[in-house]
């Protein structure tokens, strides 16, 4: 199968799932924000999933039957920011991807969506029947992607499942893999990082309507993800119809509770500093998961905050220099 973005963060360590679990992967990423070195060995492609033409040969050459889409930009508050870039990337790539399938006869597509989808929670946890309203332009390229889904099926025949994550985070187990970007924009690392001698860690609002003020999040172990994409595979290539899942744990935490976590983890002090509230971020995020657990037999198996952060300072404390060091050359 085709891997896009696989030499991303979720991409990377959904590919290695994906391969343990006996498919065959071929990974296709322009390497603006993944690595080489996160490929682990698997075969390459390097290239823009806006081409289509590009994104045709890469699955007529690999053979692919299927497509797992993660080459998309991540950031809700970047997106507020530029929104131009955002459609251009993440909608306008994943359009072109489908239309290269549609035209290659690949007819199953699993979509790396989000929880931001959502938009300001009118009750939680947040079922998959919710009413979707982002409110940033990150929430709403998903969200474009999802709707146009169902046209694709159909014209094309080209079934999918749409898997909304919440805040993926840690790092593979094995210590093969683990969270690299620049800037980095998510917490768990931007807080190992202060407790390794970065820059202090900042609080993006303190006023927030929950118990300590800060933003519920839910953390959902990056390797408990790339198994959710391999039972939606699974679905498809049994047969199974189009469908929509929350992965998820149910079980929120706050910023300040992230940071007492590494601060367990590491036994070392987070500094920290306060800053003002971030445009499109609301107060509380987290799952109801129920639809995965009941359709696809998934859990978490690694769903404890203290696990979840220790997995990522192993790889970090391990890594100080990311992939950059693996790959003994700049940073890709």
């Amino acid at each position: 199968m085709l891997v896009t973005g696989g030499a991303g963060y979720i991409g990377s360590h959904s590919a290695k799932a994906l391969r343990r679990a006996g498919h065959p992967v071929v990974i296709f990423d322009d390497l603006s924000a993944g690595h080489r070195a996160a490929a682990l060995g698997a075969p390459l492609i390097e290239g823009d999933v806006r081409d289509v033409d590009a994104v045709r040969r890469a699955i007529r050459e690999s053979g692919a039957g299927a497509v797992a889409h993660f080459a998309a930009w991540l950031s809700a508050a970047d997106s507020v920011r530029d929104p131009a870039g955002y459609y251009g990337n993440n909608v306008a790539g994943a359009l072109a991807t489908l239309e290269a399938m549609a035209a290659e006869q690949c007819r199953a597509f699993v979509f790396s969506s989000t929880c931001a989808v959502y938009g300001e929670p009118a009750e939680v946890p947040l079922l998959e029947t919710h009413p979707v309203s982002p409110i940033n332009a990150y929430g709403q390229t998903k969200l474009a992607v999802e709707q146009a889904l169902p046209h694709f099926e159909r014209a094309y025949g080209i079934r999918s499942v749409r898997l909304r994550y919440f805040n993926a985070a840690g790092a593979d187990p094995d210590g093969e893999l683990g969270e690299d970007h620049a800037p980095e924009v998510h917490v768990v690392p931007r807080a190992l990082q202060a407790a390794a001698g970065g820059r202090p860690f900042e609080i993006f609002g303190e006023d927030y309507p929950t118990p300590d003020g800060t933003c519920l999040r839910d953390y959902v172990h990056v390797s408990d993800v790339a198994d959710a994409h391999v039972r939606a595979l699974r679905r498809l290539l049994e047969g199974g119809g189009s469908a929509t899942y929350n992965v998820g744990t149910a079980r929120p935490s706050s910023v300040r509770e992230v940071l007492a976590a590494v601060e367990r983890v590491t036994g070392r002090p987070v500094p920290r500093t306060s800053a003002a509230r971030r445009p499109g971020d609301p107060a509380v995020l987290y799952a109801s998961a129920s639809r995965i657990r009941g359709e696809l037999g998934w859990e978490p198996q690694r769903p404890a905050l203290d696990t979840i952060v220790g997995d990522a300072w192993r790889w970090h404390s391990a890594h100080p220099l990311g992939f950059r060091a693996a790959a003994g050359a700049g940073r890709e």
